[in-house]
Order: structure tokens, then sequence, then C-alpha cells
């Protein structure tokens, strides 16, 4: 293939931002009028706004044009945008991505069609927007700004330019994924992977998140860990109620200074570095009172040094934890690779390795092709991976519960 044609700006020019009731309501009956499926970007403030709200809507349909909406200052006139959009097909890149905050404001997927997801089901090694840009339409894609403070405003024109680009050939990049994968014949395949991403239920909140501050484990007292985690709480209230990232309010590597530390008072907090900075300065007492907390715990209150576990314990533990479970992983991960290989698929997309730990872990009793099958569609697996994997797991299974030799 020669090398891919830049593709630098959008072919009709940037759209200008819209942000106004009566704007709204002139793209939506521009939407309305147009046909076929509707591509669909969003761009959000991560790593700067503690919210994952949805800063710019990127939308292109074929005789309708692209727009770039603006959906902060008037949410709530976003209705007719919204209806228009309810029943055509959506084409996203990384649909989970941005279906939570187009739900956050209204918008309903009935249709999906993911680009991103197709490409892993095609065993496409690099499923970035760019790269499958290149590999199906041979263009490069202009790239740059996704990891912007979309929360800015006014929006410079070259990020507004890098957003058109997302949605520019979108369409045409659909239509040629879904041709490869109509000629693989796995359309079905995708199509059940759409409507599982539209319909699974919303992942559950994240427990001690605390536990995940950078170089946490430089840290060995119960009492250190303590002020980690009342310091972390004292953060999460401060960006929530600021809308700020986290780690903007205060960084990781402050917390762990304060707990090491363990300061007695605001001025022997704000001798400490970065504590000692005006910013810092002005939330001394808060953070003060949330070592203190910390400090004034009763040893039973203190937390553990190692977090409870949930599922399965790491792999490499299973030979003295569980051996019969570990003589499963033993036979049932290599079957799934090979089947994996041989479809030319990543064997986290033929089956979620979670699933797999967890069956494995467990057992299943009797190892049959139909109790493998039922307990896969338990566990949320599609009906193709499980045609695909069954049967292979259920030998597996079963050899794993062969007598060992001696």
């Amino acid at each position: 293939m020669s090398e891919p044609a830049p593709l630098t700006a959008p072919a009709d020019g940037v759209p200008e931002v819209i942000d106004s009731p009566q704007q709204f309501a002139d793209a939506a009956r521009r939407l309305t009028a147009g046909t076929g499926p509707i591509a669909v970007d969003t761009e959000r403030a991560s790593g700067y706004r503690y919210s994952q709200r949805a800063y710019l809507i990127q939308l292109k349909r074929t005789g309708s044009g692209s727009f770039l909406i603006d959906p902060i200052e008037h949410p709530d006139a976003l209705a007719p945008v919204i209806e228009a959009l309810d029943g055509p097909q959506w084409i996203l890149h990384a649909a989970d991505q941005d279906l939570p905050c187009l739900t956050e404001l209204g918008f309903v997927c009935r249709d999906l069609f993911d680009t991103e997801l197709a490409g892993r089901l095609l065993g496409i090694p690099k499923v970035n927007l760019a790269a499958m840009v290149a590999e199906f339409l041979n263009l490069g894609l202009a790239k740059g700004h996704g990891a912007a403070d979309w929360s800015h405003r006014p929006l410079p024109d070259d990020w507004l330019n890098y957003a058109a680009l997302d949605v520019e050939v979108l369409i045409e990049l659909r239509d040629a994924v879904a041709a490869a994968l109509a000629d693989r014949e796995r359309t079905e395949w995708a199509a059940q992977e759409f409507d599982y991403v539209l319909h699974r239920p919303p992942a559950p909140p994240k427990t001690d998140r605390w536990r995940r501050t950078s170089n946490i484990h430089t840290l060995r007292d119960p009492r250190q860990l303590a002020i980690v985690r009342e310091l972390c709480t004292a953060r999460e209230q401060v960006a929530e109620r600021r809308d700020v990232a986290p780690g903007r309010v205060l960084p990781d590597s402050a917390i762990i200074t304060a707990a090491t530390a363990s300061p007695v008072d605001e001025a022997a907090l704000t001798r400490l570095p970065v504590f000692g900075g005006p910013r810092q300065r002005r939330q001394a007492t808060t953070w003060m009172k949330a070592i203190a907390r910390a400090q004034a715990l009763d040893e039973k209150d203190l937390p553990p040094r190692k977090a409870a576990s949930v599922g399965p314990p790491p792999i490499n533990r299973w030979d003295q934890r569980n051996p019969p479970a570990a003589r499963r992983a033993h036979e049932v991960r290599p079957a799934i690779k090979e089947i994996a290989d041989r479809e030319g698929l990543p064997a986290e997309n033929l089956l979620a390795p979670d699933v797999v730990r967890e069956l494995c872990w467990t057992g299943l009793s009797p190892a049959d092709p139909g109790a493998v099958d039922a307990w896969l569609a338990d566990h949320a697996a599609r009906p193709w991976q499980r045609s695909l994997t069954a049967e292979a797991i259920a030998e597996a299974l079963r050899a794993a519960d062969q007598p060992q030799s001696s």
C-alpha cells in the first residue's frame, strides 16, 4: 500500500461551534434530513476536570454535514438534537469512552457500530482511530489534541480542526470495516459485541481507590496508610466540589510525603514540599484535619496493609492455594490461546480473562460442552464466543481432572 495521503482538515472546512438553542434546533433539522448512520464523537477534559462530562460533541451525517456542538451553556436545550439521534445508527470509535457522557446528557443510542471494537474482531494490530483510518482508507489522520483541556473556552482553532477530523471519515471507515467483517463472516460477531456494549450494566464503583496512590508501596505502617486514605478522601471531596481532577488538587507525591512525615500541626505540614506553596497553604486546614483524623484512629480501625482480595488470587499463586485450579488453568488457557491464534483474534476478545480465571478457579462439574456453554452464558459471554470455545474448554477441564502421575 502506498504512503497514506495526509488528511489535515475537513473537506468542507471546520464547522462553527454551535452553542445556542436556536442553533441546536437548526442542527437537528439538518440531521433529520440526512441519510444513513451518524458519526459521533466527544471531547472530555480528563486529567483536568473531576467530571467526565462532554465539553464538545462532534457529529456528521451524509446529506447533513458536520457539527461541533458545545453543550455546556445550554444542556437543557439539546432535546431536538437528542431526538434527531434517537433511532439512526451511531458510529463511534471506542464507544465505551463516549457513551457514558452522552447518556449523562440524555442521548439514547439504539443501534451502535464501534469501529475500534470491530478492528479488534478483525485482528487489526493497532486499533486507534489514526491507525484504522490508515489501514482501511489509506489516509493519514492529523492528531495531537486528544489529551487537551476541552473545558477551556474559547476552544483554539487547531483543536476544533482536530475534533472535526475525528468524524470526518468515520462513515467511510465504518463502511470499509463492515465490508471486512462480512468478508471474514464476522458480521454477526460484531452485532453481538455492539449489543453487549450498549446494554451491559455500568461497572460497580471501585473500592479503596486510595490504594492506587502512586508509590503507596513505600509505606509499611498502617497509620501511614490511614493518612493516605484520609487525605485521598478529603482530596476527592475538594476535587468534586471544584470540578478539578484530584491530581491537580493535591499530587500523589505530596500525600505520600505527608503520610511519611505525619505532621502534628499546620506549621509542620506547610514545611513539607508542595504544602508550603500558596495554593496548598490555603487548603492547609483541610489537609491537617484529614491527617489528624488518621492519627486519632484506634488501632483496630486502621486499614490493613493489603486490600481484601476480590475474586481469585493471581494465577502464579494457584499452585500453593488451589492446585486443581492451577491444573485447570494450565489446560484451559493454552486451549483458548490456540483458538484465538487460529481465528486471528486477541485472546482477551475471544473470552474475557476474568471469566477464564473464575472458571478455572471454581471448576465445573460435569465438564461437558453444554454445561460450559451455560456457565459462559451466565457470565455474559456472547453466543459467538461460546460456540468457538465451549467444546475446547470442556475438553481442557476434563484433561485437568485426570489423575496426576507420580
